[in-house]
């Protein structure tokens, strides 16, 4: 009777564990095409012509997971890889999951607590207000405001309420931002609290109808070494930004304030061509500031088409950067056009001046391909 009992409870366990609704999803996107650059000014002209990739979107794979724990709770996962299809390298400085790798607890109650590399919230919450999503190379708003273009963090700590009457809102801590970096720019993975880059990122959002705003501000405390020959600047940028949507035409603005240095994510690269998804370096500049503007449109024609445009602008103070620290301003137009609900071709043509703050220096951008979501 006593083993009876028991292999009716042993069953019982098992059966309750094998009836846990658990989910694991794998899923993707492929972006390439083709385009042409040219930068000209300051005594240089080059430009080129050839394959591009992840344009409109980053191309990956990734695996996404959830298991229910009861009472509304759940355990859940993603690992994300991102790579470039024209050769199939690795990105994100070769990580195997550098677009994200988190895992934490979400619950319908209290949020989701994540633990992992991910993008910060500013990333998170501002996307929705660039007509180019954060996307488009140089053509995005992340180009006049650093810590927008598609900045994730390691060893991030992340917070993110429910949505509550429209409202959303998240907060993060890392404690060592990027862990792939080396001793340039005084970005090294040390022992000492001290000795690594901690970045701290919020972000705001409200939704409701045709309304939709967001703020975010983001903050790196940089090494003890990163001094760049001067008392070391903690490195701020606020932002804030809004979309109302007439349904003809969605209007979208930004308005945003970085201190004491620059983000740099594809804007100010020494080079073009630069892996623009990451932290990427930055500039310690005590003093500096710069006030961003962007203003833009989308319209859609029909129900499978979409025409956006934008203007933005970074307007710096005296205090120096790069040396010469001009307005520069950024002029961009693309489209869309959905062939299904999972594949789409582009086009897109972006024209900058003063670029990366260089006096004279132009920026221009013409590129056109087709993205795949599976």
């Amino acid at each position: 009777m006593k083993q009876t009992l028991l292999a009716l409870a042993l069953v019982t366990g098992f059966t309750g564990v094998a009836h846990a609704e658990t989910s694991v999803t794998l899923y993707g996107l492929l972006d390439v095409g083709v385009g042409y650059e040219r930068i000209k000014g300051d005594g240089y002209k080059a430009s080129r012509i050839g394959q591009v990739q992840g344009t409109q979107s980053g191309s990956r794979f990734g695996i996404r997971g959830k298991e229910d724990l009861g009472d509304g709770l759940s355990a859940i996962f993603t690992l994300e890889n991102g790579f470039g299809p024209t050769d199939g390298r690795a990105l994100q400085g070769g990580r195997l999951f550098g677009r994200q790798a988190t895992l934490g607890l979400a619950s319908q109650t209290w949020g989701k607590l994540e633990f992992g590399r991910q993008t910060s919230m500013g990333t998170k919450v501002m996307g929705a207000v660039d007509p180019f999503a954060i996307s488009f190379n140089s053509a995005n708003m992340g180009t006049t405001m650093g810590a927008l273009n598609t900045m994730r963090l390691d060893n991030l700590v992340m917070y993110q309420m429910p949505t509550v009457g429209g409202f959303n809102f998240g907060v993060g801590y890392s404690f060592n931002a990027d862990t792939s970096r080396t001793t340039n720019d005084g970005q090294n993975t040390g022992f000492a609290t001290g000795d690594n880059n901690r970045a701290i990122t919020t972000g705001l959002s409200y939704e409701n109808g045709p309304v939709y705003l967001a703020a975010s501000y983001d903050r790196l405390n940089p090494t003890n070494a990163a001094t760049g020959g001067q008392s070391p600047a903690r490195l701020q940028e606020w932002s804030l930004g809004g979309t109302y949507n007439f349904e003809i035409v969605k209007i979208a603005a930004a308005f945003s304030q970085t201190r004491d240095g620059w983000f740099i994510g594809q804007s100010l690269n020494s080079s073009p061509g630069g892996d623009y998804s990451d932290l990427g370096t930055f500039k310690l500049r005590n003093g500096f500031r710069a006030n961003s503007t962007m203003l833009g449109v989308t319209v859609p024609v029909g129900a499978i088409t979409s025409v956006f445009s934008s203007w933005q602008r970074a307007a710096p103070n005296n205090a120096t950067l790069t040396g010469d620290d001009k307005t520069f301003n950024v002029y961009a137009l693309g489209a869309t056009h959905n062939l299904t609900k999972r594949t789409n071709l582009y086009v897109y043509a972006s024209y900058a001046d003063n670029y990366a703050f260089h006096d004279g220096v132009t920026d221009t951008v013409v590129a056109t391909g087709i993205r795949h979501r599976f």
